[in-house]
């Protein structure tokens, strides 16, 4: 027989029926209280806290994103969560067949949780001047113009101008397209040419980054010239699923294709790198699918 917990969403009236290996079963077992308890703390803080008090064009770009091939709707940090299909009755009119992919709350786009918290971060550090490396349909960028002066200026950088421009009608109307310098182009020839002039360093009050995890190092050295004292970078998908907690044992059954294997692997070469860089104070927080925060000291 195989294995499956049978879970009853509360917004609707029909069961899911989560199927598992035997290891992703035991493992998940022994954990599934907290899981479940995350989702609904998780729900609360959102309508709460965060929904309320989320501008109206976030929530417009929040659920043209949500239509993105690209993206998962889930609803856990740390474990378990429900995929966002284009017929959501195909998630309880049918078993679920999960093999080996740990959900967290965000994929793709910035959690509206962890947006929240930017919005807190950028006005703390009275930011003005920005860069967001890795843009998708833009709504974090959007968050940062909403939340910069009006003079205020984002370097937004992204290999894909096409899905830039599903959340550029929403900007425009949002009346802060004036604050943002798109460009289209791999992020480190773009920082590297920045660097060539001695006035861009210390400049950046404030930098987000959420693209190929491969170069996080590399855009974590260019920033921190680019970063004055005291500015601050968040990284994106620091927690990677939750898989940066598994026991190396269960990685090979767990964690599905050597694409996403590999992208663990950077994520936790990133973290043991910027726990000991002595340049940056740093605090990790399992918003999203994690976010990482760095104040540069000097």
């Amino acid at each position: 027989m195989r294995n499956c917990i049978r879970y009853q969403d509360p917004g609707t009236a029909s069961p899911v029926l989560f199927i598992f290996s035997n290891a992703y079963y035991v493992y998940l077992n022994s954990q599934l209280f907290h899981a479940f308890t995350n989702i609904y703390i998780w729900q609360y803080i959102l309508e709460t806290s965060v929904y309320p008090r989320e501008p109206e064009p976030l929530k417009e770009l929040r659920d043209a994103t949500a239509d993105h091939p690209r993206c998962l709707y889930v609803a856990s940090s740390s474990l378990l969560a429900i995929a966002h299909v284009e017929d959501r009755r195909e998630l309880f009119e049918n078993d679920i067949h999960i093999t080996g992919f740990l959900f967290c709350r965000a994929f793709i786009a910035a959690a509206p949780d962890a947006g929240q918290l930017i919005d807190m971060l950028l006005k703390l550090v009275n930011a003005k001047k920005t860069i967001e490396i890795g843009v998708f349909t833009g709504y974090s960028l959007l968050l940062t113009a909403l939340s910069i002066p009006d003079d205020g200026k984002i370097i937004a950088i992204d290999v894909d101008r096409k899905n830039y421009e599903i959340g550029l009608p929403i900007i425009r109307r949002a009346g802060v397209e004036h604050k943002i310098n798109f460009i289209e182009s791999q992020a480190l020839p773009v920082l590297d040419k920045l660097l060539e002039e001695h006035e861009n360093e210390g400049s950046l009050d404030f930098a987000f980054v959420d693209a190929d995890k491969g170069n996080y190092k590399n855009y974590h050295e260019r920033l921190m010239k680019l970063l004055k004292v005291g500015g601050v970078v968040v990284y994106d998908n620091t927690l990677w699923y939750g898989t940066v907690a598994l026991p190396e044992d269960l990685v090979e059954e767990l964690v599905d294709g050597e694409h996403k294997k590999e992208m663990r692997k950077h994520i936790m070469e990133l973290n043991k790198y910027l726990a000991t860089d002595s340049r940056v104070q740093i605090c990790v927080a399992p918003l999203g699918d994690g976010i990482t925060i760095c104040r540069r000291i000097y």
